[in-house]
């Protein structure tokens, strides 16, 4: 794999944090090649990261193996009419928000081997959650779970549908996050914490309740279960968030994320 030609068409936030992950992985710089709107951009990751530069999709099209789409949704059709027919033997990866991968498929053509990817934003640091699918063989599906791999974890789905709340839950999740976030701190601020320890409390609590999440084998209701002591503070908290309706502002959020989601597909 670290032989594969990889194009990006987009050189934004995701774009950066995959090619970050790639060659922080031991992909060869060399090997990677990049094209934006914004030539000041292409300049920054060729500095930052050592990478070809090219100046048009066509440029990064040919000499590459694997394709990566990085650009948003409204961009999407411009890009895939500068593409034209791509070869079977390709294999190209769009992370275009609500786009179907038959959609890409009908403009670059029926052979086109296509891969349609939901990452998140924690892919800048190495810890992003993508989501995956695909119809296309099973060289093309490696590929992709190897590029997107190198910038956190990867999960395949069979039913293209369920994208839309993959979207809703993990690609926009980190938002939600970090609003409660934004709400502790402030909180913590207004009982008369100064702010950078309000912001240093909240952000180590964030990074230790994820790690029990996802290293102890609980579920979040056991892990919440276990910190709560009948009439304590941290029951206290948890009866006015029920109170405030936090459930019901939580699911109607990620149905709004999921209902926009299927507008753009």
């Amino acid at each position: 794999m670290q032989n594969l030609n990889i194009g990006f068409i987009g050189g934004g936030n995701m774009a950066e944090a995959l090619i970050a992950g790639l060659t922080a992985a031991g992909h060869a710089a060399e090997r990677v090649r990049v094209t934006d709107i914004s030539k000041a951009r292409l300049d920054v990751l060729q500095g930052q990261y050592g990478i070809n530069v090219c100046a048009d999709i066509a440029e990064v099209a040919a000499a590459s193996d694997v394709l990566l789409l990085a650009v948003k949704p409204q961009q999407i059709d411009d890009v895939l009419t500068k593409l034209g027919k791509v070869g079977a033997e390709k294999t190209v990866i769009s992370i275009a928000a609500g786009i179907s991968a038959k959609h890409i498929a009908l403009v670059l053509g029926n052979d086109a081997a296509v891969v349609r990817v939901m990452p998140n934003t924690p892919c800048l640091v190495g810890e992003g959650m993508s989501v995956l699918f695909s119809n296309a063989g099973q060289i093309h599906c490696e590929r992709a779970e190897y590029v997107l791999a190198a910038s956190g974890q990867t999960a395949w789905i069979k039913d293209e549908q369920q994208m839309h709340a993959v979207t809703a839950v993990s690609g926009s999740g980190p938002a939600y996050f970090f609003l409660l976030a934004e709400l502790m701190q402030a909180a913590g601020q207004a009982l008369g914490l100064p702010r950078d320890l309000s912001e240093k409390l909240v952000g180590q609590t964030a990074l230790g309740a994820a790690r029990m999440l996802t290293e102890s084998g609980k579920t979040a209701e056991l892990l919440r279960q276990q910190v709560t002591s009948p009439g304590g503070t941290t029951q206290a908290a948890l009866e006015a968030m029920f109170e405030g309706q936090l459930p019901d502002a939580v699911r109607n959020a990620i149905s709004a994320a999921a209902k926009r989601s299927r507008e753009l597909a």
